[in-house]
């Protein structure tokens, strides 16, 4: 009876008088917070649509960093307006709190951990292009537990952010404009190399797609089966790239044909990076 009247004493001591908690302020609170990250979900990625392509990298990034920091401040405002906040409550709280929630939702707190630290850290930002397993795609968004691809099919891959803890991810631009694209060629061995491969930069020199700013390399290397050409070049907008590696593949192939050498297929288990 004793422990009862105790557990009682303890829980009016951790939540305030129903009379003293402004029901309404924190509705305010919230839905105030919540129509915020709306607006800006929907204007950021509006505004960075329709500028230049830096800006449009910096407005999609601001987006996720914004809504933690509204999300952390509602928090902050609201629990003293519910809880009777003193450092013993707080820990009463936060004990009660991580036990129950590590137990029923362990794999959703750890995506929500992992997406802190994502925002934080930043290996991966809305703008960026990047590879998680089999899946390549532009990230559109990054939300708290994950993160939403399109990939060049078009389609919307959701990828749960605890991936981080498990698995490596690639990215291809890390916050910058424009990405590598590269245009593969697999050539018999008897043909000038040298005509050959300064061709193939010519081809990217003439390309409407390109960035003049950034390097055009052409590498090539010897293997049994022939010589594999790898023609390394940046796109104006890494939006473009598939049209930029589609143009280097079709002239590039041309540009084979007028030096007079050919083409030849690479067997499935060689490897002929260079």
């Amino acid at each position: 009876m004793a422990a009862a009247e105790q557990s009682k004493e303890q829980a009016v001591q951790l939540i305030n008088n129903l009379q003293d908690i402004n029901i309404a302020k924190i509705a305010l609170i919230l839905f105030g917070t919540w129509f915020t990250i709306y607006l800006l979900r929907r204007a950021l990625p509006y505004l960075a649509e329709r500028g230049p392509n830096q800006t449009r990298l910096f407005l999609l990034g601001a987006v996720p960093i914004v809504r933690l920091l509204l999300l952390a401040l509602a928090i902050v405002w609201v629990i003293p307006l519910i809880f009777n906040v003193t450092f013993q409550n707080f820990l009463v709280i936060a004990g009660a709190a991580s036990v129950a929630i590590g137990f029923a939702f362990k794999d959703y707190i750890s995506s929500l951990i992992a997406g802190i630290v994502a925002i934080v850290e930043r290996p991966y930002r809305p703008g960026d292009w990047i590879e998680i397993g089999d899946d390549y795609g532009e990230v559109r968004s990054v939300g708290m537990r994950a993160i939403r691809l399109r990939t060049a099919a078009d389609n919307i891959i959701t990828v749960p952010h605890d991936t981080l803890w498990t698995g490596n991810i690639s990215n291809s631009n890390d916050g910058s404009r424009t990405l590598m694209c590269i245009a593969e060629f697999y050539v018999a061995p008897d043909h000038d190399a040298a005509r050959l491969r300064s061709a193939l930069q010519d081809v990217a020199l003439t390309s409407a797609y390109l960035e003049y700013a950034k390097p055009v390399l052409v590498m090539l290397n010897e293997t049994p089966w022939g010589t594999h050409y790898r023609l390394k070049a940046y796109p104006f907008d890494m939006r473009d790239q598939f049209s930029f590696i589609s143009d280097l593949t079709v002239r590039g192939k041309q540009a084979i044909r007028e030096v007079g050498a050919r083409q030849v297929s690479a067997p499935a288990s060689a490897d002929g990076r260079a």
